[in-house]
């Protein structure tokens, strides 16, 4: 059986890479949200949702106040311009200005009263939920899901074990996991599907318990390479090839 050298690096490192490029200018949040959006349509076009023998598609983002929200909202304004159907719900008291401007010029819709109720119906009706919630800027004492972030999560939870129910990509890594070790502090997390990742597999990936929550991770390349070269991973470890 062929197998493959898996490389997971610490949230620290990453950051470390993106510095030189983020003051040279790089569109680093672009390159990730442009590589979410495919990934997301791929996901998309294995699913089949018809009203009034029209194809439809419906995308829920979750989305937290940071760079993880802002690729996400990015993200979902490349296919609503496409004509998906975009719902954003915030998870929080801010978000990402720029990337909402974008998404809402593209025909997403915010729903920012959004109470848990509705969320659940939301995703009910989604063929994608996309967990943009928390990234590698989580709290490193403590990264679990807090108030609204959890309420809504916790909403959802019972949505994914019905026989219908949408799939789960999560942005960069699934909100509630430590990046680093992959610890589950609290057990309020969505289990992606897919984890769309940026850069560099994050070492918690790899790592039980977090590895069962990320599903198939897939690596967008936003240049950090040649800047993680000189770097030791965290974790080293063997996977399926292809």
């Amino acid at each position: 059986m062929l197998f493959v050298m898996v490389l997971g690096y610490s949230a620290e490192q990453v950051r470390a890479a993106e510095a030189p490029l983020l003051a040279a200018g790089e569109p680093l949040m672009r390159r990730a949200a442009g590589g979410l959006a495919e990934e997301l349509r791929r996901v998309l076009n294995t699913r089949h949702r018809r009203v009034d023998g029209a194809v439809q598609r419906r995308l829920l983002l979750l989305v937290g106040p940071g760079n993880n929200g802002g690729d996400t909202m990015f993200a979902g304004a490349e296919l609503a311009a496409g004509g998906t159907s975009v719902s954003i719900v915030p998870t929080g008291s801010r978000m990402h200005e720029e990337s909402l401007a974008a998404a809402l010029r593209a025909g997403a819709r915010l729903k920012a009263d959004a109470d848990a109720d509705m969320v659940s119906r939301l995703a009910s009706g989604a063929d994608i939920v996309v967990d943009g919630i928390l990234g590698t800027g989580t709290s490193a004492e403590n990264p679990a899901l807090r108030g609204r972030a959890r309420e809504l999560v916790a909403a959802i939870l019972p949505v994914l074990d019905h026989p219908i129910r949408p799939d789960v990509v999560a942005v960069d890594l699934p909100s509630g996991i430590d990046p680093d070790d992959g610890s589950v502090p609290d057990p309020v997390v969505l289990p992606a599907d897919l984890t769309v990742t940026f850069g560099a597999v994050k070492a918690g990936l790899l790592l039980e318990p977090a590895r069962r929550l990320a599903g198939e991770v897939r690596v967008i390349d936003i240049g950090l390479g040649p800047h993680l070269e000189r770097v030791e991973p965290l974790v080293r470890t063997r996977d399926h090839g292809p």
